[in-house]
């Protein structure tokens, strides 16, 4: 069994946003050693106390704030409303399908990306081409549709793909405002959010705020 020492740690280096209180200084190792043993279930409270004392937050790779939030300075946000995505099933048949279509959205500068995950393929296109997209496929290769999304893209300089930490620096500004992220992707230049679209006035300005 693992020591207290080591899970301990291993508590603490699984939760970012506790990892950030202890490098900026403003935890409560007393209160922080209370919650550690009740969610481990340890009630040797003494070693764990001492264990978040010597937690080595020096030795923590992490982002720096300062250089993300000198590429977001230089980064702008785009908006596009009656965004929708097509879950599909995985395998060479469905691709084949939608290659006609593909191409077809393409040459009419219509929005049109295609996600390969473990289980399938995301496409993501504008609500009026969703139909287009699913008279192409049998019933059993459609997983799912949703429309009336919202997308959010912050574009940045070539830097960000140097500079760790922005796509996370984002995602839990958004997340703490309690905004849910249908989808989010980080590619060359773009940081792109799929998010519901009652909370795109709160998402632009909470990224919006980030640019300043």
């Amino acid at each position: 069994m693992a020591s207290v020492a080591q899970q301990v740690r291993e508590y603490i280096e699984g939760r970012p946003g506790l990892l950030d209180a202890l490098k900026m200084g403003v935890v409560n190792h007393s209160a922080l050693a209370r919650l550690v043993g009740k969610e481990l279930g340890i009630r040797k409270g003494q070693a764990v106390l001492a264990a978040c004392r010597r937690f080595p937050i020096e030795k923590v790779k992490g982002y720096r704030e300062a250089s993300v939030k000198r590429v977001l300075h230089k980064s702008r946000v785009e908006t596009r409303t009656k965004i929708a995505t097509v879950t599909v099933t995985e395998g060479v048949d469905v691709l084949q399908r939608l290659g006609d279509v593909v191409e077809e959205l393409l040459d009419e500068n219509r929005i049109c990306r295609l996600i390969q995950v473990s289980q399938g393929t995301v496409i993501i296109v504008d609500d009026d081409s969703v139909a287009r997209v699913t008279k192409k496929l049998r019933e059993s290769q459609l997983i799912d549709v949703r429309k009336g999304l919202v997308e959010l893209a912050v574009t940045s300089p070539e830097s960000i793909e140097d500079t760790p930490g922005l796509l996370a620096f984002l995602s839990t500004a958004l997340a703490s405002r309690g905004i849910n992220i249908v989808q989010a992707m980080s590619c060359y230049t773009d940081t792109i959010f799929l998010l519901d679209r009652r909370d795109m006035a709160l998402a632009v300005d909470i990224l919006s705020h980030g640019l300043r």
